[in-house]
């Protein structure tokens, strides 16, 4: 397994960051996949995958830089830079980080992404980050842009969730959800990143950055001993409108949209993140959270300065009765 070994002033230190350009290299990664984790992706796919393979028909270097810099364990690093980690940048700042990228050390980069000798055209080739720039651009115009504010949101409501969780139960619980199944605290200051056999790694010192995606797409980054980065999918699904299924029962019970609120409560979500998960209005949500808490189904707690709901154990017990 790769982990790391963290200093107490790193830990400190530490902090969630949004970034375009990570929301916008997961949504390559995705293109690149041609498979949606779930409906929502699905859907996404089917818009913007035709325009995706018929962009790399037209410039097959393209293609072929593509394939070789996503490679199977590992990314080219001048594919994923990472953020800077003091306040938020626009794509178009955050990119410049791939397109200067010294262009000497992109084929060593790709050979240790694809496991061996990269392939001859790129080996020819002169203007590697500029041309993995410019694919990341129309990424970011054409599928990420154009639905930025939505995805903002449920990443901005993510990280909201994630920092209630850590003032509740600190980092070790924290980071423990952020890759099921992946990363986990393994005490005396180790953090497991991954399953596979990378050798450790002295965090010691360095700024370490939380980074939420949408797309189910995650990584590990680092800039020289200052500043390493985790980018996890964020715990809301950015086009699964469809959601988890609402048991009929309780559709009937509640009302089909009310009880779509409820359902998504399992994990605690901001009014924002349940207006951008369930398509419903501000005012309609606040409506039904307000019945729910009424009747005692949810909670509401502050953190910071947003507002979370979650179950009661009342409204777990009535949520996991009527589903199958």
């Amino acid at each position: 397994m790769g982990w790391w070994q963290i200093g107490t002033d790193s830990l400190a230190a530490s902090r969630f960051v949004v970034s375009p350009l990570a929301e916008t290299i997961a949504a390559l990664k995705t293109l690149h996949a041609a498979a949606g984790a779930h409906a929502g992706e699905r859907a996404w796919l089917a818009a913007h995958l035709p325009a995706y393979r018929e962009r790399l028909a037209a410039e097959p270097l393209d293609a072929l830089l593509v394939r070789a810099a996503i490679g199977r364990t590992w990314n080219a690093d001048f594919l994923t830079p990472t953020p800077l980690g003091e306040g938020e940048q626009s794509f178009e700042e955050e990119v410049v980080a791939v397109r200067d990228a010294e262009p000497g050390d992109a084929v060593p980069q790709l050979e240790v992404a694809v496991g061996g000798p990269a392939p001859e055209p790129l080996r020819s080739a002169r203007d590697l980050p500029r041309r993995m720039a410019g694919v990341l651009e129309w990424v970011w115009q054409e599928t990420v842009l154009p639905d930025w504010p939505r995805r903002r949101r449920i990443l901005e409501a993510d990280v909201v969730a994630r920092t209630a969780r850590l003032a509740r139960d600190g980092w070790a619980a924290a980071l423990d959800e952020l890759c099921p199944g992946k990363m986990r605290w393994l005490g005396d200051g180790r953090l497991q990143i991954n399953t596979r056999d990378y050798p450790p790694r002295s965090v010691d010192g360095a700024r370490m950055l939380f980074v939420p995606v949408t797309p189910e797409k995650g990584w590990s980054s680092w800039e020289g001993t200052e500043r390493y980065a985790i980018v996890y999918a964020c715990s809301g699904a950015l086009t699964d409108v469809v959601g988890p299924a609402v048991p009929e029962a309780l559709g009937a019970l509640l009302g089909r949209a009310r009880a779509g609120v409820l359902v998504r409560l399992e994990s605690p979500k901001s009014t924002s993140q349940l207006v951008a998960l369930t398509g419903q209005g501000l005012g309609s949500v606040g409506r039904h959270l307000k019945v729910l808490l009424d009747a005692g189904l949810v909670r509401r707690r502050r953190a910071g300065r947003s507002v979370l709901y979650d179950w009661t154990d009342a409204g777990a017990v009535l949520v996991r009765a009527q589903t199958p």
